[in-house]
């Protein structure tokens, strides 16, 4: 394509000549080099990410045995195979630097899972990424301190703070939230009642998703009464596990 098009030929003539587009024989053409036209999938995120910089400062400092490497992020909470840790140094031995990773956009329903989990049960990239996404979006910060104070109601079973929390929830700016208020005060008495006792109804969305679960296995395999014995069946299992765990230890 640079051949043709340094001699002046068009690119219309070109994509004539060659069979193919002309948005194509453009691209390539107005390319230096070939690296600029291939298309690199980015590389997906991996338990390693968060401890990237960590590696490559312990390199600088002269540790480049990957089994040592392997161990010292073990302590700090790695879990991943040492393989990994190995392939991930491989460019340093060849003078190169480490292979960033080009992260992709988190899904909204990905930020919800971030910002709802307990900090505690977040693992270290997904609070790194949350942190990140936080300091860039003011709005989405404000909503994470809201469902914060919202989770220490339940964690500590006391309303109180809910005619605050639903105030500042209607004060937000945000459409959502003020809509959520709204909801919520139209039955402020039993979301009151749901924060401050211990029922629920777990059990009864449990039973429904062994039905669900059942239904889905055995659609058009099982008549109704084989169905209703594995449904017998997975009820009795439920109790039995759940008396085993109600029982002292001896």
């Amino acid at each position: 394509m640079h051949a043709l098009t340094d001699i002046g030929r068009s690119y219309s003539a070109v994509a004539r000549a060659l069979g193919l587009d002309r948005r194509t024989v453009r691209k390539y053409a107005l390319a230096s080099t070939w690296q600029e036209v291939m298309r690199r999938p980015p590389r997906k995120p991996s338990t390693l990410d968060p401890y990237r910089d960590y590696l490559q400062q312990r390199w600088d400092e002269g540790e480049h045995n990957a089994k040592a490497l392997h161990e010292e992020l073990r302590t700090k909470g790695y879990l991943g195979h040492y393989q990994r840790v190995k392939m991930a140094i491989a460019p340093l031995r060849r003078g190169l630097p480490l292979d960033q990773p080009h992260e992709r956009p988190p899904s909204p329903r990905e930020t919800a899972r971030w910002i709802t989990t307990r900090p505690d049960k977040r693992n270290l990239y997904a609070t790194e990424r949350l942190h990140r996404l936080l300091d860039q979006c003011p709005e989405l910060q404000y909503t994470y301190d809201l469902v914060r104070r919202f989770a220490a109601m339940l964690d500590n079973r006391d309303a109180t703070p809910l005619p605050t929390w639903l105030d500042d929830l209607s004060r937000s700016g945000l459409a959502p939230l003020a809509g959520v208020a709204g909801a919520l005060r139209e039955d402020q008495y039993a979301v009151a009642q749901g924060i401050t006792t211990p029922y629920n109804s777990g059990v009864n969305e449990g039973r429904i998703t062994d039905l669900k679960l059942q239904k889905r296995i055995m659609a058009g395999r099982a008549s109704v009464s084989l169905l209703r014995h594995r449904v017998v069946l997975i009820a009795h299992l439920r109790r039995s596990v759940d008396r085993s765990t109600m029982e002292p230890p001896r």
